[in-house]
């Protein structure tokens, strides 16, 4: 469940407005391609995390294969990157309760939610999979509900809504990719942001009772999770909602869809459910955060302190640590001028484009010594080396279209800047110190 609710963040239901009145229908096509990579990178993270399973997965992997040096630097950017979240969305899930109770300060909300979030990651980790197993369920009931009303106004069984088939296709303005290649490139940028999760499972499954066989069915998964959750339910709001429709961007496509069938409530209802995705990957990205510094810890890449554990196997001044720099992130938030808290957000912009890049590298390089050292690939990548070599091009193209566009230069140029300083600062502290050698099975 934590595989399958992953992918399903706030950004499906409100990032694909925006996607879709970019590109048009063509958005399709976006989040094909973008769902296609992600479904390649995490098979290449799948080999090496059945070979080696580990709870800084990918930024262990980094470590084999490229030397300290990445590993160190992958993994302390995607806890920066986790850690930014935690105070993103609880501001946001915050709003949505401050909407319902007016007479609450916004801020506290976010400081109580994320204070709440905190010790259930204090508690043994099947609370936490517990909180996500259901959260998880209701996200995926949500879409698999939204895309079956979606067919019935298809199919004409809502002879009241406002429409009705498929309206939106069979009335194209500005034909398929009315802004043409360049917005269908901007909507996979959009689209690489709203899938970057799927990574988690490949890093809580180290705490399941079985580790190799919980990964290799997250990572055999993706495939319909990505076809089912984004392809199936976009279709859906392409198919009813035209892509100028002005209030798709303002609103979200899913609550728009609801609004057009007449479904009752239906703004109350997204908002539901958008508080509970926004929940949810806050409390992953606490989950995943407090794991990578703690594997960071273990490597002697971060304070050796972090890396204790209590009698339940919770490592929490991990945890105490990640909530730390997010309660500060949450308060400069509120406190500090607009600029400051949009510049730190900027820091992060491509780390997750960045990820998946390390990954495909780390996997490219990995493979023969993982095969010389006498490891298994239970799970191997496909058409090795083609498909990871495309990745590799593909994701560096996303990365610089994400340089030429103007609303994505900025943040490329702070993220590059702040990479750089760590990756220094990982080369200068593991400069005597040599990759890890392979367990031998």
């Amino acid at each position: 469940m934590l595989s399958i609710g992953g992918v399903i963040g706030a950004g499906l239901f409100v990032g694909s407005g925006h996607a879709i009145a970019a590109a048009g229908p063509a958005v399709i096509i976006a989040y094909l391609i973008s769902g296609a990579l992600v479904l390649l990178v995490m098979r290449m993270l799948g080999e090496m995390a059945v070979a080696l399973p580990d709870t800084g997965s990918f930024s262990t992997y980094a470590d084999h294969a490229i030397g300290r040096w990445a590993g160190f630097t992958i993994g302390w950017l995607y806890w920066w990157r986790k850690v930014l979240v935690i105070p993103l969305e609880a501001t946001a899930a915050a709003i949505i309760l401050h909407s319902w109770f007016p007479d609450v300060a916004t801020w506290i909300f976010a400081l109580a939610i994320t204070a709440i979030l905190t010790l259930s990651n204090l508690l043994k980790v099947a609370y936490y999979g517990e909180l996500e197993f259901w959260f998880a369920l209701i996200k995926v009931t949500a879409i698999i509900s939204f895309i079956g009303i979606g067919l019935g106004a298809i199919l004409g069984f809502f002879p009241a809504s406002s429409v009705s088939g498929i309206d939106a296709l069979t009335s194209v303005v500005g034909g398929f990719a009315p802004n043409g290649f360049e917005a269908v490139l901007g909507a996979m940028v959009i689209a690489m942001f709203s899938l970057f999760g799927a990574e988690v499972s490949t890093i809580a499954a180290v705490e399941s009772k079985n580790p190799v066989r919980q990964i290799t069915r997250a990572t055999n998964s993706v495939i319909w999770r990505i076809s089912i959750f984004y392809l199936a339910s976009l279709f859906v709001v392409i198919a009813l909602v035209p892509w100028d429709d002005p209030l798709l961007p303002e609103i979200g496509a899913y609550q728009r869809v609801l609004e057009l069938i007449n479904i009752p409530y239906a703004k109350a209802l997204v908002d539901v459910i958008v508080f509970i995705a926004l929940i949810s990957c806050l409390n992953s990205a606490l989950y995943t955060a407090s794991r990578m510094i703690f594997s960071l810890s273990q490597r002697g890449d971060a304070p050796a302190a972090i890396q204790r554990t209590t009698r339940s196997g919770v490592p929490a001044l991990a945890v105490l640590a990640s909530t730390a720099v997010a309660f500060l992130t949450v308060i400069a938030n509120y406190l500090m001028p607009k600029q400051v808290f949009t510049f730190l957000l900027a820091t992060s912009g491509a780390i997750g484009l960045l990820v998946y890049l390390v990954i495909a590298i780390s996997q490219l390089r990995l493979r023969a010594r993982l095969l010389a050292s006498g490891k298994e690939l239970k799970l191997k990548m496909w058409l090795f080396p083609w498909l990871t070599w495309i990745v590799i091009v593909a994701i560096t193209i996303i990365l610089i279209a994400m340089f030429i566009q103007p609303n994505h230069r900025m943040e490329m140029i702070i993220t590059a800047a702040l990479a750089v300083v760590v990756a220094l600062t990982g080369l200068v502290i593991n400069r005597n110190h040599e990759a890890p050698k392979l367990p031998q099975d």
